[in-house]
């Protein structure tokens, strides 16, 4: 005799998703970077005092900073700002990282390119979720009730 469990569905709500999302790309991007300082290439392009052909100066120590905190702050902001701007904030800042991403993994090397790819599809998954955010029930629905008929007891 078997038995059987059924588990029950939990849904877990958009801006959990997406925040949850962001996180993951944020541990991609650190995780490529650090993984990028056992190649040899990287390791003399960052002694020489450059990455990716540019200068590693103030200014692109802070542009790179600002490059992740925007994500960085998503992970927060997802979860506190208005639905409308959300989805506006999501779809925008998903696309664009994901062109960014295309653009920096041009010519890299395999395992970049794989967590490229990882990093494209989660941004893709932002902007699905923010896409097809849920609307909220009209004023004196119940959730899960549209259609159903109210009947008066006597």
């Amino acid at each position: 005799m078997t038995t059987t469990t059924n588990l029950e569905p939990s849904p877990v709500n958009v801006r959990i998703k997406i925040s949850a999302l962001w996180v993951t790309v944020l541990l991609l991007f650190a995780f490529v970077d650090i993984f990028g300082l056992y190649r040899p290439d990287v390791r003399a392009a960052i002694e020489a005092g450059e990455i990716g052909g540019f200068a590693v100066d103030q200014v692109f120590l802070f542009s790179a900073v600002a490059y992740v905190v925007v994500p960085s702050l998503m992970v927060f902001f997802v979860l506190v700002l208005r639905p409308r701007v959300n989805r506006i904030v999501n779809i925008v800042l998903g696309a664009v990282y994901a062109l960014t991403i295309v653009a920096a993994a041009l010519g890299e090397w395999g395992y970049y390119l794989f967590a490229s790819a990882l990093e494209i599809g989660l941004l893709a998954a932002i902007v699905y979720y923010a896409w097809t955010w849920p609307e909220e029930p009209a004023r004196g629905t119940t959730p899960g009730r549209e259609g159903v008929r109210r009947t008066e007891v006597p």
